[in-house]
């Protein structure tokens, strides 16, 4: 059985009511069938995607105290070296990931670490492939202090997102691979690495949470 993630469930019910409050209206005020017929089974579609767009698959846990994993499943499109003002306050390396509507959207904790800081950003709806959304994007930004140095991560909305959930506070301790939050609908992962990271992923490279390694630190 497809498990639904909690905080997908109050969307889910608003579509849904609204979904069944039109094919009841249809259905009963609009002749013939084939006029009506198409417009629910689009109607039924919706409300079967949002439960499949809100899923929250079974996921592995890769080994290596020093491994980075994916936080999103997605596509990479950002592999630069960038001066990073918030958290880092240096240079170090950017891997960003763009999620699609068609991708898990469940968000998971790259690394074991401290959560050292965080904060959240309002801002814009730009689509979240465009470079300028790093800065210009509502966002949450979330830094973790490890054993290999610093790793920070911003979850960021897109055109279509509009609402971000992070899991969290300041002092909480983490572990690799457990949930750390939810971005509704389409956006994008931003992850920034020291200079000294291994990065294991090429700019086109299609990633899964918890199970692609994005890179490995210095020890």
């Amino acid at each position: 059985m497809m498990k639904i993630h909690r905080d997908g469930l109050g969307t889910i019910a608003v579509i849904w009511l609204f979904c069944l409050i039109a094919i009841t209206i249809m259905i009963a005020f609009i002749h013939p069938v084939y006029v009506w017929a198409p417009l629910v089974a689009l109607l039924a579609f919706l409300m079967c995607f949002v439960m499949y767009f809100f899923r929250v698959p079974r996921r592995g846990n890769i080994k290596g105290d020093n491994v980075v994993t994916a936080v999103a499943d997605g596509e990479i499109v950002i592999i630069e070296k960038v001066h990073e003002p918030e958290f880092f306050e240096g240079e170090c390396l950017q891997v960003s990931i763009y999620m699609s509507f068609f991708n898990v959207h469940v968000n998971y904790w790259p690394i074991d670490g401290k959560i050292a800081y965080y904060k959240y950003h309002p801002g814009r709806y730009l689509l979240a492939f465009l470079p300028k959304a790093s800065e210009l994007n509502e966002h949450s930004s979330i830094g973790l202090d490890t054993a290999y140095g610093k790793v920070f991560f911003k979850q960021m909305a897109g055109a279509f997102a509009r609402r971000i959930v992070t899991y969290g506070k300041p002092g909480d301790e983490v572990k690799k691979a457990s949930q750390c939050g939810l971005i509704k609908f389409g956006s994008r992962i931003d992850i920034f690495l020291p200079l000294d990271a291994d990065v294991h992923v090429e700019i086109g490279d299609n990633v899964r949470a918890c199970e692609t390694v994005i890179a490995t630190l210095s020890k």
